[in-house]
């Protein structure tokens, strides 16, 4: 049964959704819109079916549920053996599957199976046509292609990627950077129930214990981040950018090569490799704006750069830009706004 559809795998955890899945609906409703075709989403767990009126309201029209004590925990080959005969059966054009762990585990997997395309990682997806050039019978115009759109070569050039000639069309996308569309309580949808019998050989391994670790920072939800970069020279040297955070009621992040120094832990890592973020207001002290930093903060509402380099490229996406030494601008901004506050 050849549906066509856009489709999104759930991510869930004790039945809480991954704000990336939530994210991926949004994008797949401006897809299915363009394809003129309706958004699926792939659900699987035990007692997930409390989950199905939120999916509805973050834009699914079906949810494919697969609802069994034995998915308890995620494994891979009982959750790819549900996702691969479920598009077997359904044969939508693209799946979308958020780029955790989860993700990059479960994605390949079934790629592999189907022996179709996936492309990992990606910060965009977009609908257009591609010409394949040197066919036999001349160029081919393949119309309604999902543009798979990622960074290459350490972030130095935006590669575009399709996958023409095989369905579905499959990728995973990173966190943070599709953006969350309000959801529409109102909205209903159709449930189709997974109920293929399970062969025992799925259930090879066995979870005896789960052990998850909280983040210590969450960067996404934050209105105000101050982030330190090399520039800031120590981790002595960060409690300037940890005091400025505290006192503007902020998140601390940072740049990757402050957390390759040992400078903070990666959970405060924005960027291509760490987390993208939209806050009110970014402070970048002592960041030189590299293209991998800055693909993950410049559509921050207002950003305040802070560097002794005059020429740093921060300064070009930069709504504000401090030029001078972070140890004699940063304090007197503490001093500033705590003088405010009383």
């Amino acid at each position: 049964m050849k549906t066509n559809e856009v489709w999104v795998y759930i991510e869930q955890n004790k039945s809480k959704i991954n704000d990336v899945s939530l994210e991926l609906l949004g994008k797949a409703t401006d897809l299915a819109e363009k394809l003129k075709v309706k958004v699926g989403a792939i659900l699987i767990g035990n007692n997930v079916r409390s989950l199905v009126d939120k999916i509805y309201s973050y834009g699914a029209d079906k949810v494919y549920l697969a609802e069994n004590p034995l998915f308890e925990n995620y494994t891979t080959l009982p959750y790819s053996y549900v996702v691969v005969n479920l598009v077997k059966q359904y044969e939508p054009q693209i799946v979308l599957y958020g780029a955790t762990t989860t993700g990059r585990d479960l994605a390949p997997r079934v790629a592999s199976e189907l022996k179709t395309g996936l492309t990992a990682d990606c910060t965009d997806l977009q609908i257009g046509d591609y010409v394949k050039p040197s066919t036999k019978e001349g160029d081919k115009l393949y119309k309604d292609i999902l543009y798979q759109i990622r960074p290459a070569f350490g972030g130095n050039i935006i590669a575009t990627i399709v996958s023409p000639d095989h369905r579905p069309q499959m990728a995973t996308v990173r966190e943070g950077v599709m953006k969350m569309k309000d959801p529409d309580p109102k909205r209903k949808g159709e449930i189709i129930e997974f109920k293929d019998e399970l062969p025992k050989i799925l259930f090879v391994s066995e979870v005896i214990k789960k052990v998850q670790q909280e983040k210590s920072v969450d960067l996404k939800s934050a209105s105000i981040i101050v982030s330190g970069g090399m520039g800031v020279g120590s981790k002595e040297n960060f409690k300037l950018i940890h005091e400025l955070a505290h006192v503007l009621g902020g998140q601390v992040g940072a740049s990757r090569a402050a957390v390759d120094a040992g400078f903070i832990s990666k959970d405060h890592q924005v960027g291509q490799t760490g987390t993208t973020v939209r806050p009110k207001l970014y402070i970048a002290v002592g960041i030189s704006g590299q293209i991998q930093h800055m693909a993950g903060m410049s559509e921050s509402s207002r950003i305040i750069a802070i560097n002794s380099d005059p020429n740093a490229p921060i300064f070009n996406i930069a709504h504000y830009g401090i030029v001078g030494d972070l140890n004699d601008v940063v304090p007197k901004m503490i001093e500033a706004f705590k003088s405010i506050k009383k």
